[in-house]
């Protein structure tokens, strides 16, 4: 209903129909309003603000500088005066003690070539020639050595360093190697990893607590001229939270989409709880009842800060500090058995869900229907039950940073090399990178691992034997990083 100003009318029932259709109105351009101004804030904080949505306080300290690892090769160097004649009175010096420090110098990385000499015998009676067997190659007739291999797949997918990168640096030493060697390469040697990654799968979806998450991909897409999206399905196993006894573990696993059946696949043999976000399609795992959701509260914060960083809400703020509490209960537990962090969580964290739960249903009666607040508020209500489920299993985390820090890597990656070539070059992006990150979660130093990985499978290692080869049992095996 529409009025001049100038000629209001004059009816008082009128009126007050025309001051509440008003107040609706505003009341909904004001919750749009502030929704809109949120996803600016969120858009500029995403290009031009720091990534944390807190400050590390050690980032305010000042760092102690460790010591030098002891498996590093020391060499010494004597500095000595240059008499034993004291040049003040003329009297004998005797020693009293020295003064030791370290500083931490480079070798170069240097190219060599390895050549294979196999000499030649013939029999003069029956003129048979024998000569020794030539060794298996990685590459079938190519140059590369297991170790160079090696250095190649961790400069690409541990150092982010580009396959044209990598070219470029050999020819600084006088070496062509083209990037279509090197994809050629990487495609070789994958071939020989492709087992030992189904074996670590396989070793992962046993377990009975995993994080799950998923993260975009460009691949190259060349009958359109363009690249398409794919995803890298992560899926983590981290147990030192609560002292379990299984070593942390990530899995990477390429599909061509998101559609809610990539999951359904990779877990079908998967039976326990599966930390996850609010992706929907996660909800088709629960179908037979083998597989428990339990909720993320970074999210369900995430929802809190962004508004109260775009707004300036006291009761976003709230949130937040009555979720940080319950941060600060975890942070007490953390590495304590199972049972020691139920109890601790059933005497001091429950009254604070159930506290959280109770004025968050008050607070979203008081909002604006369409603001960010309200999106929030539901966000949390809506997934309650995950959300608790901490409660009731001390297993179980607040939140899905396990998986969250898997994905990283693949972050970095995609920000150097930009895309996958293929759908076999996403194929391999996971292979490695599982590899890799595994090694990365058990202190293993990766070159070193797949140098002696590769090492070992060229010259036969029996199938049958693989799972001595996941990073976790050759770190038993090689205690000591190289």
């Amino acid at each position: 209903m529409r009025f001049e100003l100038e000629n209001l009318p004059s009816d008082t029932a009128l009126l007050h129909r025309l001051v509440r259709e008003m107040a609706v109105v505003v009341d909904s351009r004001d919750g749009e309003i502030e929704r809109l101004q949120s996803i600016i804030k969120k858009l500029q904080r995403a290009q031009f603000g720091r990534r944390s949505e807190r400050l590390d306080a050690d980032q305010l300290a000042r760092s102690r500088r460790k010591p030098l690892p002891d498996h590093l090769p020391r060499e010494d160097v004597l500095l000595d005066v240059s008499g034993d004649i004291c040049g003040c009175c003329g009297g004998a010096l005797h020693a009293i003690g020295e003064s030791i420090s370290e500083m931490l110098d480079w070798v170069p990385a240097q190219l060599r070539v390895v050549r294979i000499t196999r000499p030649k015998y013939a029999c003069r009676s029956c003129n048979k020639v024998v000569q020794a067997v030539a060794p298996e190659r990685l590459i079938a007739g190519g140059l590369a050595t297991p170790a160079l291999l090696a250095q190649v797949l961790v400069s690409k997918y541990c150092d982010h360093t580009p396959l044209y990168r990598q070219s470029q640096i050999f020819a600084r030493h006088d070496v062509d190697l083209p990037r279509s060697t090197l994809v050629g390469w990487v495609g070789g040697a994958c071939w020989w990893l492709e087992t030992l990654h189904e074996r670590l799968c396989k070793n992962v979806f046993a377990s009975d607590h995993l994080f799950a998450d998923d993260t975009p991909i460009p691949v190259l897409d060349p009958g359109r001229g363009r690249t398409k999206t794919g995803r890298l399905w992560v899926y983590a196993r981290e147990q030192r939270p609560w002292a379990g006894p299984e070593p942390p573990a990530a899995v990477y696993l390429f599909a061509p989409d998101r559609k809610a059946e990539r999951p359904v696949a990779h877990l079908e043999r998967f039976k326990g709880v599966l930390h996850v976000d609010g992706y929907a399609g996660f909800e088709r795992l629960t179908g037979n009842g083998d597989i428990i959701l339990a909720a993320c509260w970074a999210h369900t914060r995430r929802r809190f800060y962004e508004v109260a960083e775009a707004t300036g809400s006291p009761v976003a703020a709230e949130a937040l500090r009555r979720i940080g509490e319950l941060y600060v209960i975890e942070a007490r537990v953390r590495g304590q058995s199972s049972a020691h962090r139920l109890a601790e969580r059933r005497s001091f964290s429950r009254p604070i869900v159930q506290a959280l739960h109770t004025w968050l249903e008050a607070q979203l009666t008081r909002v604006a229907g369409r603001s960010t607040l309200a999106e929030a508020i539901r966000y949390a209500l809506s997934r309650w039950e995950g959300l608790t489920r901490f409660l009731h299993d001390g297993r179980i985390e607040l939140d899905t940073n396990p998986v969250e820090r898997a994905i990283r890597p693949v972050a970095l990656g995609r920000k150097n090399h930009l895309f996958a070539g293929s759908d076999g070059g996403g194929i391999r992006w996971a292979i490695v990178c599982s590899l890799i990150e595994t090694c990365k979660l058990n202190g293993v130093e990766p070159y070193a691992y797949l140098h002696d990985v590769l090492t070992r499978m060229v010259n036969g290692y029996p199938v049958n034997r693989l799972d001595e080869l996941l990073p976790w049992a050759w770190k038993a095996e090689n205690p000591v990083k190289t």
